[in-house]
């Protein structure tokens, strides 16, 4: 068994899959998650898991001994429900990287990799996104992001321990929740058009982005555990080709179902980004990032599984902590 791997969100979508790599890499993994936003058969027999919650600060001791590094996925990563439930998000994404990063440096841990958004840098006069830009994050859940790295920072120079902040963004693949109305728009899609039910697409559905598939991700992230270039380092990662308009995903996503589209539109959602895509220049650089998969392979991967899996009823699990004329009915009314 070769060093111990810690992954915070191992449950998760992009945790479960950094797991599954590090184990064919020889690491012994080690995980925790609370099952909120992950499903507990993603994780792979071989990782030493706990259903610990990340806030508890002597559990993230006790399951950090003798780790190596941390990768700390784990964040209710929800940018459009934080506008209406800030408490919830915030505590479950700065608070609970407060008390991870301070077990990490308590127990001797050697790299800690912060697994950031793209919503650390908000609306910006033009894009792609560079990791040089001065972050305008405009909502509270990229606020949180942004907060935790900025505390990564400073405890890991007074405390010495090597850091990188990745920033991975727009990640699809198989093992997304696909039942949480929240967040994850390809993979609601797919889970409404399966059961013959049309998508909904919030504002005029121009609004674009990048969609990255996770074994893309993963090639990269998997070099950060012992990579000597990027300590102190902030990297994009994720394609900055296929720039898209949510209309377009789903025409597309219609198209490898054969699915006769015809979409329902309601009010945006306030503090949405319009155009946000990242530049992946620094990743070829530093790392040497390669998208492997095109947008319309990784959709047909995430149906593929989706169908295998078996669509879903959509889970309110989340209480709604702000309720104004400002609030997606979408929610109020479960329209999903």
């Amino acid at each position: 068994m070769g060093r111990k791997i810690f992954i915070t969100g191992v449950a998760g979508f992009l945790g479960s899959h950094l797991a599954e790599r590090c184990l064919e890499l020889g690491y012994g993994v080690v995980g925790c998650d609370n099952l909120i936003g992950g499903y507990l058969d993603n994780v792979p027999d071989e990782v030493e898991f706990y259903q610990y919650d990340c806030k508890y600060l002597n559990s993230m001791k006790k399951v950090m001994q003798g780790v190596d590094t941390v990768y700390h996925c784990a964040a209710t990563a929800y940018e459009g429900l934080s506008v209406f439930a800030p408490n919830l998000v915030t505590q479950n994404t700065f608070q609970i990287s407060a008390s991870v990063i301070s077990a990490a440096i308590a127990s001797g841990v050697r790299r800690f990799v912060y697994c950031s958004s793209m919503a650390r840098y908000g609306t910006q006069e033009k894009v792609p996104f560079t990791e040089d830009m001065i972050c305008k994050p405009q909502d509270p859940y990229g606020i949180a992001k942004l907060a935790g790295e900025d505390l990564l920072r400073n405890l890991a120079d007074v405390h010495s321990m090597e850091y990188v902040i990745a920033v991975p963004h727009n990640i699809i693949g198989p093992r997304q929740k696909y039942d949480d109305p929240y967040r994850n728009v390809a993979s609601i899609m797919i889970n409404l058009m399966l059961q013959g039910r049309q998508p909904i697409i919030y504002g005029d559905g121009e609004q674009k982005r990048c969609f990255s598939f996770v074994q893309d991700d993963i090639q990269i992230l998997e070099k950060l555990i012992d990579a000597p270039n990027v300590a102190g380092e902030v990297i994009n990662i994720g394609p900055d080709e296929e720039f898209i308009t949510i209309n377009e995903l789903a025409q597309t996503i219609a198209d490898l179902l054969s699915f006769k589209l015809d979409p329902v539109y309601v009010p945006g959602r306030p503090q949405e980004v319009k155009l946000a895509t990242c530049d992946a220049g620094k990743a070829r650089r530093l790392l040497g990032y390669k998208t492997t998969y095109t947008l319309r392979q990784g959709l047909q991967e995430m149906i593929d599984w989706i169908r295998k899996r078996g669509t879903k009823k959509f889970k309110y699990t989340f209480d709604i902590e702000i309720i104004s004329d400002k609030t997606p009915k979408t929610w109020t009314n479960r329209m999903f």
